[in-house]
């Protein structure tokens, strides 16, 4: 494999977007904050690929995040300035067409820029009952783009990681079979696409910093090395903080075992070690002190197929103060009969009671538990003047304190996300030149089967806890216990994957991480999250970040459009789970 020169400098590349929506401020934060090579936006999701597919319906030309132009009219000159070249996945359904409009917005501002893109993602012929249907492309596209001079590269479905594996084997002249390196970056990719999350936000363990420091957290960089290996960290002075935990955290999210698959190769995450560098310095290489190890990747891409599942309503019924459990049965039976008399009766129905009420409470609020209702069906009828009737004409017939949170509408409609496989082969992955030349990016010469690697063993467990008729505490005799919530040793951050939602748990410690690999087991994780019961749930151990994460299968239904459940993108998950009580021993408390 040909690789570049040893002696070749860290590349630099800064993060400046984890989702459609993200702090506008953020590229002008990250051109001036300090110095930069590369800077990446990540603005895709399985919900917004579902948004531009809507907003591509009503008008062709559209498709793209409008956003990221808004952004570089202010910034453009400034990367220019600074020689930061920029890779953003913000062409989401029309690559073509954002690329186009950023020639305009630099041809009008008078900045010369050299502008690719990447196509050849979009299999919407294929899959053509889809509202879109689109493969997850590697890096290959945007390095070649790269190579070729560009100074702005926008993509279509690329992975995250992509933002970061193309512009590295770009620079560092990395082979398509360089795939230690190629997981190296695959890792650091995966740290940065979320922003924030690397550098304090949304962090189990906020509490241990003042409040000031993750008031405005800075978005994350990493310097990546000619042999994968990489440093996490942001710029001087920015908000926000980057260790061993807030990288741990976003490297567990929405990941599943110790392989982690990718178009170009597949990161075995269990041989990842994290290491702290300095203030704000978490260095990523491997366990063995010789870098990720990389293997060839799966023979087949995945492609995300989003498409219209019909139209979803919903009403919260407020139930306040004395017999909530009496009031929710009445309400619920009346709407039953009078659901069951119309004429379209939804065809999926939904009942969440949701026991927010506190005893002898101090205002109204709080003395209130939330029913929710929702209903789904293929007639926009059924779930919009059905449900809205039922429930407006039970207004002076029901329980005492009727009312609502809002009176049902129209219903609107919800998405549905799926996901297949296809050969490479049958993909074509084309790098468009700022020039107009086209280059088709060879599909992978080698692949490899994607399996589940060996499980690891385990580590020694702590000291039995004491026997529960010993009278005193005896240290002699085993660990004492106390009952507690287990985000009092643990971490946790969860995440969505289709329909599917991954909690990854770790250990700050050697002997927190002794008694959690013994004690969360995937039984005890069922018992604790009770949603779980009867779902599959398969446990992963990676011994070398002191972690378990949890694959819990259909706990979101068909995705996040499809709003299954109250957190509709588990984002909430793990800290449910920290919330939870079990005995813990006192050492660890």
């Amino acid at each position: 494999m040909s690789v570049g020169p040893p002696s070749v400098a860290p590349l630099r590349i800064g993060n400046a977007s984890g989702f459609y929506g993200d702090r506008f401020d953020a590229m002008r934060e990250m051109l001036t904050g300090g110095p930069l090579d590369v800077l990446t936006g990540d603005y895709l999701a399985e919900l917004t690929m579902l948004i531009l597919g809507r907003d591509r319906l009503k008008n062709p030309a559209s498709g793209y995040a409008r956003t990221f132009l808004r952004q570089l009219e202010e910034c453009l000159g400034l990367a220019r300035e600074r020689g930061v070249r920029i890779v953003a996945n913000a062409g989401g359904l029309n690559p073509a067409g954002l690329a186009d409009a950023v020639r305009e917005l630099a041809d009008r501002l008078g900045i010369p820029a050299r502008v690719a893109h990447v196509e050849g993602d979009d299999l919407k012929r294929r899959y053509p009952q889809h509202v879109t249907a689109h493969a997850y492309l590697g890096g290959g596209g945007i390095a070649a783009c790269l190579r070729a001079g560009a100074d702005i590269v926008v993509t279509g479905r690329v992975t995250d990681a992509a933002l970061v594996t193309g512009p590295a084997a770009a620079h560092f002249g990395w082979a398509a079979d360089a795939y230690d390196r190629l997981a190296g970056a695959v890792v650091a990719g995966h740290v940065l696409e979320c922003g924030t999350q690397a550098t304090g936000g949304n962090y189990a363990f906020f509490t241990d910093h003042a409040p000031e420091t993750l008031r405005r957290p800075g978005f994350p960089l990493a310097e990546i090395h000619e042999d994968g290996s990489s440093v996490i960290t942001k710029h001087d002075g920015t908000g926000g903080v980057v260790d061993v935990g807030t990288v741990t955290a976003q490297l567990l999210y929405e990941t599943g075992g110790g392989r982690y698959a990718g178009p170009d190769v597949t990161a075995r995450l269990d041989t990842v070690r994290l290491t702290q560098d300095g203030p704000d310095r978490v260095r990523i290489d491997g366990v063995r002190g010789d870098g990720v190890r990389g293997e060839a990747p799966p023979p087949t891409l995945k492609v995300g197929l989003n498409s219209l599942g019909g139209f979803r309503n919903e009403v919260v019924f407020v139930l306040t103060g004395l017999d909530i459990e009496k009031k929710a049965a009445l309400v619920r039976d009346q709407m039953e009969a009078a659901l069951a008399a119309a004429k379209s009766r939804p065809a999926h129905i939904r009942w969440e009671l949701a026991r927010t009420d506190h005893p002898d409470a101090p205002t109204e609020e709080t003395a209130s538990a939330l029913l929710r209702l929702v209903v789904r069906d293929a007639d926009q009828d059924a779930v919009g003047r059905t449900l809205s009737g039922a429930a407006v004409e039970l207004a002076l017939g029901s329980y005492p304190g009727f009312h609502v949170m809002a009176p049902p509408g129209k219903g609107a409609p919800y998405g549905v996300f799926e996901d297949v496989y296809v050969p490479h082969v049958e993909v074509d992955h084309v790098a468009v030149l700022h020039d107009g030349r086209r280059i088709h990016v060879t599909p992978p010469q080698d692949t490899r089967a994607l399996e589940t690697p060996p499980e690891p063993p385990l580590p020694e467990p702590l000291p039995e806890p004491l026997p529960e008729a010993l009278p005193e505490p005896s240290t002699t005799v085993g660990a004492p216990t106390r009952r507690a919530p287990l985000g009092l040793v643990a971490g946790a951050r969860s995440g969505d994957k289709g329909g599917n939602a991954n909690v990854g748990v770790w250990a700050r410690t050697d002997d927190a991480w002794r008694w959690l690999a013994h004690t969360l087991t995937v039984d005890r994780f069922r018992e604790l999250l009770p949603e779980t019961a009867d779902l599959t749930v398969v446990r992963h151990v990676l011994p070398n970040l002191r972690a378990l994460n949890f694959v819990v299968e259909g706990i979101l239904g068909e995705g996040v459009a499809a709003q299954h459940r109250f957190d509709p993108q588990a984002k909430a998950l793990g800290e449910w789970l920290r919330s939870r009580h079990l005995d813990i021993p006192e050492a660890l408390l």
